[in-house]
């Protein structure tokens, strides 16, 4: 069966350098970071990263376990937004920040296909660049890779939550990095499952 390449779009230079440095440095200082944990086989487990939901207070989202009850917008994160929106042509009202410390931090193989998240995500990276790869869900098993440096807005749309996951990998020799996902989060759309379930 033929299934499509990724659909994404990646402008490389979204924010400046200036820009973008200014933006890291505001976001590492003032947003709540927390550490968040999974439990694997009996055991919580430390995701390798540091994460924080800002939102609306009704972009209540949880994935791995994890409940995510939105902090309010800040002026930074609001102003980030509105870029984001007229560059995608999507709304966003969520976004999960995450900040890899160093090249041991990482995101797994997933995909942001709860039923809950509409289909359109944009992925602003800030700090250290990463190697950013998609992987076919279904053989054979494509790879598609990339360098998303500072200032780098990645937009995914279509089927690719269906049909793709993606990963940050582990990079030794990384350095800190802050990555926002901005999303549409509508838990009207998990409605039909509780009253099926």
């Amino acid at each position: 069966m033929f299934l499509s390449p990724p659909d994404f779009s990646l402008e490389e230079a979204f924010l400046s350098a200036a820009d973008s440095e200014r933006c890291f440095e505001a976001l590492k200082r003032t947003v709540a970071w927390r550490q968040d944990a999974m439990r694997i086989a009996g055991r919580q487990i430390d995701l390798p990263r540091l994460t924080s939901w800002y939102g609306e207070p009704e972009a209540v989202h949880t994935y791995s376990g994890i409940r995510n009850v939105p902090l309010p917008w800040t002026s930074e994160l609001d102003e980030l937004r509105r870029k984001v929106e007229a560059a995608s042509g999507a709304s966003y009202n969520s976004v999960l920040l995450n900040l890899y410390r160093g090249g041991s931090d990482s995101m797994g193989w997933h995909a942001d296909d709860e039923r809950d998240i509409l289909q359109v995500i944009a992925s602003l990276s800030l700090g250290a660049p990463r190697t950013f790869q998609f992987r076919r869900k279904e053989p054979p098993r494509d790879m598609v890779s990339m360098r998303l440096g500072s200032g780098s807005l990645l937009v995914m749309k279509g089927d690719t939550q269906r049909h793709w996951v993606h990963r940050v990998p582990k990079e030794p020799a990384a350095g800190e990095r802050i990555n926002l996902t901005f999303r549409w989060v509508d838990p009207a759309r998990l409605a039909p499952l509780r009253r099926a379930s």
